[in-house]
């Protein structure tokens, strides 16, 4: 007899376009059955307008209408503090399965993905284990769960929490798991592109992944290694034991209405329905749009940046800079845009960080937007960056910045320049590296605050302008 195991991830903004998270939900529902195991794997419960509004309580209602029975963590599920994860953790009706990460009382030692362990598992408490067994059709399944350990460096509301080797806390929880005499060994993983490193070296049949927002369906050696992609469009149905693995195309289920209808009316309290602008040419919001170099959305939000520092009345030669990943793909911005739309592009509680660099250093961090410099989650022709009152040219064949100028003039790297850009890039060293905590001299509004005053006093309609060159691809 075969069982079937139904995976979804990054649910993220889908929350924000009940019908298309209601029609995940339909279509994971007719799928299920008594020989099935719906399974989560991380980033369900933020980012998102509605899921800053409830601070990701809009997931349970997800997960109570498809019923999930395992899942782990994401790095976006810290995005409210460690302790409303544990909040909504206890209320969730799945088992939670974390083997890599632990409670505040040795985290400072284990950020680095080393092996040091704090006292506690992190979620022991309210019920969150490192691995579990589930018994479906006969068979005996076990299952562990692994997160980045990168992500105390990408969500800094994650900082105090300690994560550990996944490879070295895989090996552990296999091993326990084949001392039952579980018949399929799984992992919910949330490691983005270290599924292969933990496929290539633990006995495992599943890997069931997420954090990158690209679709897989691949096998090394005899593991079948799955991700859905993000934002609801796809759940993913692995039959075991013949390791074959079926897309079901969300848009062609049924909606979930119970599910849609519980959305919409959560939505409906936000208070984010007024109009800013109205748009008549689409803004697209799209992986190419926001990984693939200039950009009409990546223009207006870089523009909103170096408007809001302008305003602030700091002087120029001003930079607007937006890394790739902060902007959400979704909807394109069209016809009347609310505030809920402006949300959606940047959903999360961040300011604009104003800071003065160098000409140097300013080269230096447009010579980083390259997939290339750190980003290991990333494709290999990404970008990383938009910006404003900048023009630049990139060779990705030598790997090396060609030319830089800021409002027409070559970059003098004697020079000082204020750069408006998202507060999360002085947190983080994955991305920018060159920029830290010491160029800070201000702070403005929160990111999607200063999008919407943008729009109210501008408008929302940015053009292609030649900003970007990328050659050598």
């Amino acid at each position: 007899m075969s069982l079937r195991l139904l995976h979804y991830s990054d649910v993220e903004n889908a929350y924000d376009d009940p019908e298309r998270v209601g029609r995940l939900a339909g279509t994971i529902r007719d799928l299920d059955g008594p020989d099935a195991i719906v399974c989560g794997t991380g980033d369900t419960t933020a980012p998102g307008v509605l899921a800053l509004q409830t601070r990701g309580e809009q997931a349970i209602d997800f997960y109570e209408r498809v019923g999930t029975a395992v899942e782990t963590f994401g790095n976006h599920d810290f995005d409210f503090g460690y302790e409303r994860t544990l909040e909504l953790v206890e209320r969730s009706p799945q088992h939670w399965l974390s083997a890599n990460v632990y409670h505040p009382a040795d985290a400072g030692t284990a950020t680095d993905g080393g092996d040091a362990r704090a006292d506690e598992r992190f979620g022991d408490a309210v019920g969150v284990d490192p691995l579990a067994v589930h018994t479906v059709n006969g068979h005996r399944v076990g299952f562990f769960g692994l997160t980045d350990p990168s992500t105390p460096d990408i969500n800094p509301h994650a900082r105090a929490l300690a994560f550990t080797d996944p490879v070295v806390e895989a090996e552990r929880a296999v091993a326990e798991l084949r001392e039952r005499g579980v018949d399929f060994v799984v992992c919910l993983s949330h490691l983005g592109r270290g599924d292969e490193e933990l496929a290539a070296s633990v006995d495992v049949d599943v890997v069931l992944g997420g954090h990158v927002h690209s679709e897989r369906v691949e096998y090394v050696d005899d593991t079948v290694l799955t991700r859905p992609g993000v934002n609801g469009r796809v759940a993913l149905e692995v039959s075991l034991p013949d390791k074959e693995v079926t897309r079901h195309l969300a848009d062609d289920g049924p909606v979930d209405e119970p599910l849609a209808t519980r959305l919409r009316d959560r939505f409906d309290t936000t208070g984010l329905t007024d109009v800013l602008a109205t748009v008549e040419d689409p803004v697209e919001r799209t992986e190419k749009t926001c990984f693939r170099g200039e950009s009409r959305i990546g223009n207006f939000v870089a523009d909103a940046y170096r408007w809001a520092a302008r305003e602030a009345g700091y002087p120029e030669p001003i930079v607007g800079l937006q890394n790739s990943g902060g902007i959400r793909e979704g909807p394109a911005l069209a016809g009347e845009v609310t505030l809920a739309d402006l949300v959606s592009v940047i959903p999360f509680e961040e300011g604009v960080a104003v800071l003065e660099l160098t000409g140097d250093e300013l080269l230096g961090t447009l010579a980083e937007a390259d997939a290339s410099v750190g980003f290991g989650d990333a494709e290999a022709d990404w970008w990383h960056a938009h910006v404003s009152n900048v023009r630049l040219e990139y060779d990705h064949g030598d790997g090396e910045l060609v030319s830089a100028t800021v409002a027409g003039d070559p970059v003098d790297p004697t020079a000082t320049y204020r750069v408006a850009t998202s507060e999360y890039l002085l947190h983080t060293a994955g991305e920018f590296p060159s920029l830290h905590e010491g160029q800070r001299v201000d702070t403005l509004d929160t990111q999607y605050e200063v999008l919407a005053a943008y729009a109210r006093a501008v408008g929302v309609d940015p053009e292609l302008e030649g900003r970007i060159v990328r050659t050598g691809l």
